[in-house]
């Protein structure tokens, strides 16, 4: 892919980290790479030669799943395509937002493109001509188990391809058929196993997790500035952070996030105002930042690697090679890669709030922090920040029962013909809902932190977590008495979920992907 001021040039099985991003943000026009173009038309050039040739290939001219021994004859083949997907269209819940959809289509497409679909470049060019115009299939949620593909999700994205069902357009939900009408678009019309490409593969479950991983890169750097500026409220040593300790351990996301707090911490005046206190250990939820917090990097890293080669990947079946003209059945579809990353996403997204919501806990306990009660000067008459720490905690609480893996469920379906699933896809899609709880922990504890930094005027913290301090003073002013917090609360979280953090201080953070 080709990134242009306002342009991105889809090539496909080329995507980096930093494409799928800007897809899913919506901030580029995308075009296709005119390239495939050739590779597309002989992909479908041999999938015409079966059907002219009358030879019997499943997906083509067959019946799917267990009805794959039924032969179709070829008048029949276009009601077989068509059939298929309104057969599918049997997703429920609430419709997937416009910027999954974007990010799924711009994959689907792009996967199409490879050629191994035996797909005509009419198809591609229906998704793209979607993109262009910001037409975006209503899509419900919920309905795919993760193979054979995301079925369900893909056909109501198809049927809009057809004119049939809804999609959003300019923020309204409307018929497809009157919107592509309006926009005189021709809606598509599909050839021997064209429905069966486009409604297998796991771009709903890519889309979905590259999501979770998106804002979970937003929660690890607000968590490690959160977590920073914590450890000066609280008076404690950077000493856990010292180079030779991770080192010796030799675990690479350790070792760059203990970097990343030194750099933070260097230089405060609350930090040398204690240099020579008799404390000699301060709990985990300071101590171990960097282990916690670079288990969670790794994961990421690791989870980032393996949603990149699914995002370029052909995950439909069967597929055609061209150089011998055979169309091969297997399993592409299976998203169990998926699926482990986005339960390990699920558990780094779980543990960076748990973390969080622990340094909350230990602000407010003046024992060990050392501040005010509950981080407000008049205790008693005034409750201070207690209650916004039962809300770190019940969300913190919430995200641990939602982060049971969901890769070690299955279903057998399809009368025991698809008897293993992955379940890739709500899997996937609870990181959203998860991320949104961590942040508005994260969003507590920044609150929480600056105020205690305020406590320990007149000695100032570092430059960059000034930096940070006076970016929350932005946002809600110093709690001197008890006040309606919730305003404050959101807004924390949706600096958070902004990424205007992670943004700011990057040249403090690692990035997700390893250098």
């Amino acid at each position: 892919m080709t990134i242009e001021p306002k342009n991105l040039v889809l090539s496909p099985g080329h995507l980096t980290l930093d494409e799928l991003r800007l897809i899913y943000q919506g901030e580029r026009h995308l075009t296709l790479d005119p390239a495939c173009r050739d590779t597309v038309a002989e992909g479908a050039a041999a999938v015409q030669k079966i059907v002219d040739e009358n030879r019997t290939v499943y997906g083509i001219n067959t019946g799917f799943g267990r009805l794959a021994q039924e032969v179709i004859p070829k008048d029949k083949l276009e009601a077989l395509q068509k059939n298929l997907v309104l057969s599918h269209s049997t997703g429920t819940g609430p419709l997937l937002k416009d910027d999954i959809v974007r990010l799924l289509m711009a994959m689907k497409a792009a996967s199409l493109a490879r050629g191994f679909s035996g797909v005509r470049m009419a198809v591609i060019d229906a998704l793209m001509a979607f993109l262009e115009h910001k037409i975006y299939p209503c899509i419900p949620a919920k309905g795919s188990v993760g193979a054979s593909g995301d079925l369900a999700p893909l056909a109501h994205m198809t049927a809009a391809l057809m004119g049939i069902g809804n999609v959003r357009f300019d923020g309204e939900i409307v018929p497809a058929e009157t919107t592509l009408k309006a926009l005189k678009i021709t809606p598509l019309t599909l050839g021997p196993k064209e429905g069966l490409a486009l409604l297998n593969g796991t771009q709903v479950s890519t889309a979905l997790a590259l999501a979770g991983l998106f804002e979970a890169e937003k929660l690890l750097a607000a968590a490690t500035l959160a977590g920073s500026l914590s450890l000066d409220a609280a008076k404690g040593t950077d000493a856990p952070f010292d180079t030779r300790i991770h080192a010796a351990r030799g675990q690479i996301g350790q070792m760059e996030m203990a970097a990343s707090y030194r750099a933070l911490i260097e230089g405060s005046e609350i930090r040398k105002s204690h240099e020579d206190c008799e404390k000699v250990q301060d709990p985990y939820c300071l101590r171990c930042q960097p282990q916690v917090m670079g288990a969670c990097l790794d994961q990421m890293r690791h989870a980032a690697k393996v949603l990149i080669i699914e995002a370029n990947s052909v995950s439909d079946n069967p597929l055609v090679f061209v150089e011998t003209g055979e169309v091969i059945s297997g399993g592409n579809f299976h998203a169990e890669p998926v699926a482990l990353v986005a339960d390990n996403l699920a558990l780094a997204i779980a543990e960076i709030g748990s973390m969080s919501e622990r340094r909350i806990a230990m602000l407010v306990d003046t024992s060990i922090s050392g501040l005010p009660a509950f981080l407000v000067t008049s205790a008693g008459i005034n409750s201070g920040f207690m209650i916004a720490h039962v809300t770190a905690a019940a969300l913190a609480s919430e995200n641990k029962q939602q982060a049971y893996p969901a890769s070690v469920d299955s279903i057998p379906t399809s009368a025991n013909q698809e008897d293993h699933v992955s379940m890739a896809t709500h899997g996937a899609r609870r990181l959203l809902r998860m991320a949104e709880n961590t942040a508005a922990i994260v969003g507590i504890e920044l609150l929480a932190s600056t105020q205690g930094i305020e406590l320990r005027a007149p000695l100032q913290t570092s430059a960059p977590l000034e930096r940070l301090h006076a970016e929350i003073r932005k946002i809600a002013e110093p709690y001197k008495e008890d006040r309606f917090f919730a305003p404050d609360i959101e807004a924390a979280k949706k600096l958070v979920m902004s990424g205007a953090l992670a943004a700011q201080f990057a040249d403090f953070l690692p990035d997700t992907l390893e250098s």
